[in-house]
């Protein structure tokens, strides 16, 4: 168990978070981002699963087949796409929904959050984008117009940085 790593890695990421969100003009999202980590459904497996070098919650579907802090996480927090999967009225099945604009441009600084958490030194802006990548290759189901635009977020931070994709966000929030 870990539970002082784990509090200061979800804090470290809250506080990475909260500055972006801060760049990007959504300080009141920021503030508020990932309360739920540190609630007992929340931090008790992230502590016992922690590792310091990726989610918790990775080690905790290895093990069991599945993430209850993961499901409870995505179940509360609107920045993850995750949360937007209804049942389409029409088909009768679980589809993804358009996320807002706010949320997506949470879900970005998130991203970018963790990558340089988890990253440490290592950090590059391409490591959220290839992330990105990877989780679209793997078949997540995104809707695919907050897909196109999460993705020219993210190769907007690879190839301009970061004050060029801050700069970017806040005039399309507006």
């Amino acid at each position: 168990m870990h539970p002082i790593a784990h509090f200061r890695t979800i804090t470290h990421h809250r506080h990475v978070v909260m500055q972006h969100c801060i760049k990007a003009g959504i300080p009141i999202q920021g503030l508020l981002h990932d309360l739920s980590k540190y609630t007992p459904a929340e931090f008790i497996p992230g502590m016992l699963y922690y590792q310091g070098t990726r989610s918790p919650n990775e080690a905790e579907r290895e093990k069991n087949g599945y993430s209850a802090a993961w499901m409870h996480h995505k179940g509360r927090n609107k920045h993850h796409f995750e949360y937007w999967i209804d049942v389409n009225p029409v088909s009768k099945v679980y589809e993804p929904v358009e996320m807002p604009n706010r949320y997506l441009i949470e879900m970005f600084c998130d991203r970018v959050a963790a990558s340089k958490v988890y990253r440490g030194e290592q950090y590059r802006d391409s490591d959220p984008l290839d992330y990105f990548l990877l989780g679209m290759k793997r078949g997540r189901p995104m809707h695919p117009k907050t897909a196109k635009k999460l993705h020219k977020l993210l190769k907007m931070l690879a190839e301009q940085g970061e004050d060029a994709t801050f700069a970017y966000i806040r005039r399309i929030r507006k």
